[in-house]
This record gives C-alpha cells, sequence and structure tokens, in this order.
C-alpha cells in the first residue's frame, strides 16, 4: 500500500511557516467576511473583533465593483470565488487525467505562482500510538508526517465517522474548531481538496509537494471555522497539524497537481 509522508530529508521547507500562516490568514479571513451575515453570532461573544471586520467589510464594499446585492446590500460569492478574488486562482477536484487514478485536482481559473499555497491536506490528526487501525484499513488517504503523525483524509465511512465525532466534540458553543464541509460536496474552504492530489507518474512530473505546518496558538479562533484538520485526542496539548501543499513551478488554468509521495523537490 501506498502511504504518503514528508521524508526527513525534506526538513527544509519550500516557503516558511509565517508565509503559509499569512497566506491561510488572507483566504480565511475573505471567508469569514464574504460569509459575513452568518457570522453574527460567534461576532456577538467577540465585540473587540467586530468593528475590525466591519471596517474591512466596508472598504471591501467599496473596492467591490459588482452590482449585483443580496437582500443586505452585500455581495455573495461562492468560496471558489473568494479564492480567486484573493489569490488570483481556483482549485476544485474532477476526473484525472491519469488512466485508472479516479478523482484528481486540477487549478480550473487562474494562475499559481510558484511557492505558493494552493491547497490542504484534510483530515483527523492521530499522535504516536493513537488508534487508527480500523480506519486505515484500504484507506488511501493517509498521511505519515515527519514525527510519525498520522492524518486520515479520507472523506467516506469510519474516517468521515470519527471526524465528525471529533469536531462536535471540541465545538466551543458558536465557535467551531475546524471544518467539516471537507466531506461534502460543498466546501467552505476551496483549498481543502489536498487528499485528492494524485502522485505523478512518468509522463506527468510533479507540480506540488507536502508540507507540514502548526497552527500557532494565536491563530484567530473566529477563523478555525476554515480549518479542515482536527485532533483525535481531545486532551492532548499541542499545536494543530496541518498538512499544505505549496507549488514547484508556476502552474497554469487547466492544469492537474501532481505530488510525489515519497519525495520532496525543493
Amino acid at each position: 500500500r501506498t502511504l504518503r509522508y514528508v521524508p526527513e530529508s525534506s526538513q527544509d521547507k519550500i516557503i516558511s511557516d509565517e508565509d503559509v500562516f499569512e497566506t491561510l490568514l488572507k483566504i480565511f479571513k475573505a471567508l469569514f467576511i464574504n460569509d459575513f451575515p452568518r457570522q453574527a453570532h460567534i461576532l456577538a461573544f467577540l465585540p473587540e473583533i467586530r468593528y475590525k471586520y466591519l471596517e474591512l467589510l466596508t472598504v471591501e464594499q467599496k473596492l467591490s465593483k459588482v452590482h449585483s446585492c443580496d437582500h443586505q446590500g452585500q455581495r455573495v460569492f461562492s468560496p471558489e470565488e473568494v479564492l480567486f478574488n484573493t489569490l488570483g486562482f481556483m482549485v476544485s477536484r474532477d476526473r484525472s487525467s491519469l488512466a485508472s487514478a479516479g478523482t484528481g485536482v486540477f487549478v480550473t481559473k487562474g494562475f499559481v505562482p510558484k511557492r505558493t499555497v494552493v491547497s490542504m491536506y484534510p483530515g483527523t490528526v492521530y499522535r504516536k500510538h493513537e488508534p487508527i487501525f480500523f480506519q486505515s484499513l484500504g484507506n488511501p488517504f493517509i498521511f505519515r508526517c515527519i514525527d510519525g503523525v498520522l492524518i486520515d483524509g479520507n472523506d467516506k465511512g469510519l474516517s468521515r465517522s470519527v471526524y465528525r465525532s471529533c469536531c462536535r466534540r471540541d465545538q466551543l458553543g458558536p465557535f467551531q474548531m475546524s471544518d467539516e464541509s471537507w466531506l461534502t460536496t460543498a466546501l467552505q474552504n476551496p483549498l481543502a481538496v489536498g487528499q485528492y492530489v494524485n502522485n505523478c507518474s512518468h509522463e506527468k512530473a510533479a507540480n506540488v509537494c507536502y508540507q507540514e505546518f502548526d497552527v500557532p496558538a494565536y491563530f484567530p479562533v473566529e477563523l478555525k471555522q476554515y480549518l479542515p484538520n482536527i485532533v483525535y485526542s481531545h486532551d492532548v496539548e499541542s499545536h494543530l497539524r496541518c498538512i499544505v501543499l505549496v507549488t514547484l513551478r508556476d502552474i497554469k488554468q487547466g492544469e492537474e497537481l501532481f505530488s510525489n509521495y515519497y519525495t520532496v523537490v525543493s
């Protein structure tokens, strides 16, 4: 069975953790503002940041040249449109160009420069010695990190049930600590498709690589609803592990993303 992983030789990251953090912050803030009417219950608990987002929303509305609006006067975009408007590209799942590969991930609009976070690998995060045996049976979506941490990115069966159970366990009042939408076809975080990126072949060279990212403690609580990962053990005090996929070269509209499960090209 193939196992996706980040080898120890890839300790040197393609881009810095700060760059990953800033990219996620940028797109998550844009998603939050786009979905602002639905965030009222969260902002009621965060009066100190409500004004900040109202200011950002006002700026967005002034910059927007689109005249079609909803009943509150704010144009609501799809998450994919927010991704394009914020980072300049869209990615989505579709039938892979590789024979018998099933689903793949494509840049469906725009342009992705080299050294850009182009997607995230969603799933439940398991520390060493935590029970994952039954979830791993026949599961092609297990990802192993350098330190032995495993991420189960399967959106079906037992894996799906475990992830949803952990999400509901960790919810704090109106605050969702993670994103469940990657288990569906209606993604709230359009980057959360990385588990469907196929391995490269002789004909299709890798154009993205995996990179680990530990979410810092100061990550804004109102934006955690877009993080497509959650820890299996609630009582473990450590940073949430995420995996991002970073482009190794410029990628144009229409191209499929391909990773290398066994090496990272730097």
